[in-house]
């Protein structure tokens, strides 16, 4: 199977190198300054389904509780963000699929996980090439998911510049360039309009095609979207599998030096085509090393100890803000194909020795901020109408605030308030404080009133 990737990745040109007089990105760590950044946001895909080229293979039943479990051995410490991102919202699932994924949103929110979700264009029958019909289903998703404040992150289709893989990729649908950059443009919108400024937006590209392609689908972003879509995206998402998929094949160690080639390759060559500049994060979407036939479990930790510490070690240099591993648990552990197989997890929920390492690897690379220094200003209006404003040294962090603002101040009893602030790291936190009863008004008495209640003088 492993070959048989390989040989439709020649087949279709992906393997090809860059020409010389093209941009030449840096194939080696050797030499690569490092530069300080943020600490990253770690997370990784917690469902266990794959996308694959080759026949179908059954999903292995997931088992809720266990993955929780898991879950929450992963997470790192203290309110560190620890960002779930969950795949495969196909458009051509309608209303089934939103419910699915409103239902898993809702369970993942509630346990403290932040959430992005990965928008597919896969149309539906009879509406591959509808634009206007993806653009409405993002608009929709914005709508059903934005209120959650855990909800950070909205990746607008999948691998538009990969165009083999139907089930994995939407680049083998009808125009697909065209609906992610319109679909960008209208989850911003949309997102801005109703006020979800925790929800961010982003697409992916997938590392990589052959450089001509390539640079094809980076000026047409710019032809499609212009202004309007550099502004509407928050960050670009790398898909790269070095050893696996690009290049098929790493030498013991090699996976780091690919991170670099990818990262390198995205952030100096590709985006500067589509005017996405240096203040554009680069989130790592997509990264992974399968095990199965002809690739052990030893070989899955050591190529994750090279990717990771290679993000980790280059995420300043590169503008890296993010990072999710692909993915907890194997699709199908008996299958014969190695792309089922990328769990940290077998599918009966038992440990690969990558899965300890990951959990080592989060507590070391992740966001460890400090507590966040938030209050509520009360400003009191007339009759015990009041209102409330977040402030503090991090206000300037918060991008939404859920709860009430506005309220009328009791005349007997003091009243706790509490909202909830998203900040700009992913964190969802409580901003609580008191307010006491409002002083009753004085009455002022009227003149004739006083006069009609005044002693009278003597002899009147």
């Amino acid at each position: 199977m492993r070959r048989a990737l390989a040989a439709a990745l020649v087949t279709f040109g992906l393997l090809a190198p860059r020409a010389v007089a093209d941009c030449v990105p840096r194939t080696s760590a050797d030499g690569l300054p490092v530069r300080p950044g943020p600490a990253l946001r770690m997370g990784l895909t917690p469902a266990g389904e794959a996308g694959a080229l080759g026949p179908a293979v059954p999903l292995t039943p997931i088992d809720p509780e266990k993955t929780y479990a898991a879950l929450a051995q992963l997470r790192p410490p203290g309110d560190a963000p620890f960002v779930l991102r969950l795949n495969r919202l196909f458009w051509s699932d309608g209303e089934a699929g939103l419910a699915r994924f409103a239902a898993a949103v809702a369970d993942y929110t509630a346990r403290g996980y932040d959430v992005e979700l990965q928008v597919r264009y896969h149309p539906p029958a009879g509406h591959d090439g509808d634009v206007d019909g993806f653009v409405g289903f993002v608009r929709e998703v914005v709508r059903r998911f934005g209120p959650n404040p855990r909800v950070v992150g909205l990746q607008i289709a999948n691998e538009v510049n990969f165009t083999i893989s139907p089930d994995s990729s939407d680049g083998a649908y009808k125009n697909a360039r065209l609906a992610m950059v319109r679909g960008v443009i209208a989850a911003h919108d949309e997102a801005a309009r109703l006020g979800y400024g925790q929800l961010t937006v982003g697409f992916n590209w997938f590392y990589r095609t052959d450089p001509r392609s390539e640079d094809a689908f980076w000026n047409g972003l710019w032809t499609d979207g212009g202004e309007a879509f550099v502004r509407a995206v928050d960050w670009v998402g790398l898909d790269v599998y070095p050893g696996t998929v690009f290049p098929p094949v790493e030498p013991p160690g090699g996976e780091r030096d690919g991170m670099v080639a990818a990262l390198d390759d995205l952030r100096v060559c590709e985006m500067p085509l589509a005017h996405l500049g240096t203040a554009v994060p680069i989130h790592v979407e997509e990264n992974g090393w399968p095990t199965g036939p002809g690739r052990s479990e030893a070989d899955q930790a050591e190529a994750l100890q090279e990717m990771v510490g290679a993000v980790g070690q280059f995420r300043g240099t590169y503008g890296v803000t993010d990072y999710r591993w692909f993915d907890l648990r194997d699709h199908n552990s008996s299958s014969q194909n190695f792309q089922h197989h990328y769990g940290l997890l077998r599918d009966d929920y038992s440990a690969k020795p990558a899965f300890a390492l990951y959990r080592a690897l989060v507590a070391a690379w992740s966001l460890r901020p400090p507590a966040a220094r938030l209050a509520l200003h009360l400003a009191r209006g007339a009759r015990c109408a009041a209102r409330l404003s977040v402030v503090g040294a991090d206000a300037g962090s918060v991008r939404r605030v859920v709860g009430r603002l506005a309220l009328r101040a009791s005349r007997r009893r003091t009243l706790r308030v509490a909202v909830q602030a998203a900040l700009a790291d992913g964190r969802v936190v409580s901003v609580v404080r008191r307010v006491r009863p409002c002083a009753r008004p004085t009455r002022r008495r009227s003149r004739r009133g006083a006069a009609a209640g005044a002693p009278r003088p003597a002899g009147a």
